[in-house]
This record gives C-alpha cells, structure tokens and sequence, in this order.
C-alpha cells in the first residue's frame, strides 16, 4: 500500500510539474488559472472549461491551466460551493427565497429555481469567483516568479 502511495503521489509531482511548465510567461501562466478558477466558480455544468479557455483567450493567459483552474469546482465541491456562493449572493441582496436544497437542483435543474434563488447564486458566484481568482492569480504569480528566480 505504501509502495502504490508513493507511486501515486510521484505521478501527482510530475503532473503537476508539467503543469507548471507550460509555455508563456509567469503572468500569462496566472493570467489562465485565474481565469479558470473564476469560471469554475460558476454553475455552468459542461461549459465551465470552454468558458474558462474562451475568458484565458481575453485576457491572454495559458489555455491549459485555465482548464485546470476550473476544476475548483468538482463532484466533491458542488455543493458546498454552490451553497456558499448562494448565502453570499443573499448576503448582499437580502434573503428572497430560502434555498431549495439540493434535492430540488437535482430534480428540476436551475431552469425551475426561479429569479430569486438564480439571481443570488450568481451574484455569489461572481463575488466568490473574483476573489479566489485574485487570489488564485496572485499566489501562482509569485510562486512563477520565485520558480524562475531559482533558475
């Protein structure tokens, strides 16, 4: 088991080392996995890592670690992310209607939420988005530049 770790963990390494070297420079590099971490925010099932290349292309930043931005969001963070960047949402435009579960997102899909519920998760999505791009931007800028100063 400790050997299959390893091994895994090894891989991990070497897949996110190719990651890191991708063409471009440090701030097109932070450029696209800021825009993927901004679109991977939202709840756009399918669309998030077209939408997150196609915002890279805007502001010039590396297509292929915008798509890996965009995994923020994954089978294990949709619902918590979702539910966060919805409270966020009512946060600034007040309560409306009480969440529906996620019972209800299943069932009916966001077609059936409603203005109220739709309008505060992207809203939320929006706010939540922007700052972990920020954020998301700025540490992989500074990490890229340190990488390259140990060159």
């Amino acid at each position: 088991m400790g050997r299959m770790l390893r091994k895994a963990h090894r891989r991990l390494q070497r897949s996110l080392q190719w990651i890191w070297q991708q063409e471009g420079t440090p701030g097109q590099r932070a450029r696209g996995l800021a825009a993927g971490i901004f679109c991977g925010c939202f709840p756009i099932f399918g669309l998030q890592t077209l939408v997150g290349i196609a915002l890279a292309s805007v502001v010039r930043g590396n297509h292929l670690l915008a798509a890996a931005g965009t995994w923020i969001s994954n089978p294990f963070t949709y619902l918590p992310l979702y539910w966060f960047n919805y409270q966020i949402g009512a946060l600034v435009l007040g309560p409306g209607r009480a969440w529906p579960g996620f019972d209800a997102l299943q069932q009916d899909g966001f077609s059936q939420l409603g203005w109220s519920v739709i309008s505060r998760l992207l809203l939320g999505s929006s706010i939540t988005g922007a700052i972990c791009a920020t954020l998301g931007w700025w540490i992989s800028l500074r990490w890229l530049h340190q990488q390259e100063r140990k060159r």
